[in-house]
């Protein structure tokens, strides 16, 4: 699953709009950073604004595209809006393996992401972090037994040395992909529109009424 090669920004056969959520410091914006730019700062300030940023993977012979939403610092006020979720197909629920609360918290966040996104989003729990180990606060089991009992992928990630990250994202979207093409091999009864040059494109593809950084 490499990238997309030289291929364009604008060549791709599918678009998935992915939110990353969780509290506050537990490197959503880190996470998003390292996937779609290889970078990670460690003094990196709380996101303003509304932060997004893409890249695109290769599978089964197509170009699947994330455009990826960070909580931009939203979530202190508990005012991330429906408008944040609208159109999302895939979700990252993060929380910091060394701070129980952050885990404690993500219950809350699964309720908010049933409530405004679409039921049939793909949720997978991210406990990042895991360079902490030694300081470990929560347990992977006890991670495992709440992503088993609501649905949910697990994984456990480090942003800071690349641990699991692109693995995270490329398993959320290969989900993705899996559930549209069968969805649309079952409505049509055929080949995946896609196959004849038509992009699929699912989620927000707008931009966002204000954004920080390069994207």
């Amino acid at each position: 699953m490499a990238g997309a090669g030289s291929r364009t920004d604008d060549d791709y056969d599918y678009l998935f709009k992915v939110v990353i959520i969780g509290d506050s410091g537990v490197g959503k914006s880190n996470l998003l950073s390292r996937f779609t730019r290889n970078e990670f700062h460690l003094d990196s300030k709380s996101t303003i604004g509304v932060e997004f940023a893409t890249r695109s993977i290769q599978h089964d012979g197509k170009i699947i595209k994330a455009q990826i939403w960070d909580t931009a610092g939203q979530e202190r006020y508990r005012a991330i809006t429906s408008a944040y979720y609208r159109g999302a197909v895939g979700a990252l629920l993060v929380y910091d393996i060394s701070k129980r609360l952050t885990f404690e918290n993500v219950e809350r966040w699964l309720k908010e992401l049933r409530t405004h996104a679409d039921p049939s989003i793909v949720v997978m729990l991210v406990g990042n972090k895991c360079d902490l180990k030694h300081l470990q606060a929560c347990a992977t089991e006890d991670a495992k037994a709440f992503a088993e009992q609501n649905n949910l992928a697990f994984i456990e990630t480090s942003a800071l040395d690349a641990t699991n990250v692109d693995l995270a994202f490329e398993t959320i979207l290969i989900e993705i992909y899996r559930i549209v093409t069968r969805k649309t091999l079952e409505a049509g009864g055929g080949a995946v529109a896609s196959a004849g040059g038509e992009k699929i494109v699912l989620g927000n593809a707008a931009a966002p009424p204000a954004k920080k950084g390069c994207c």
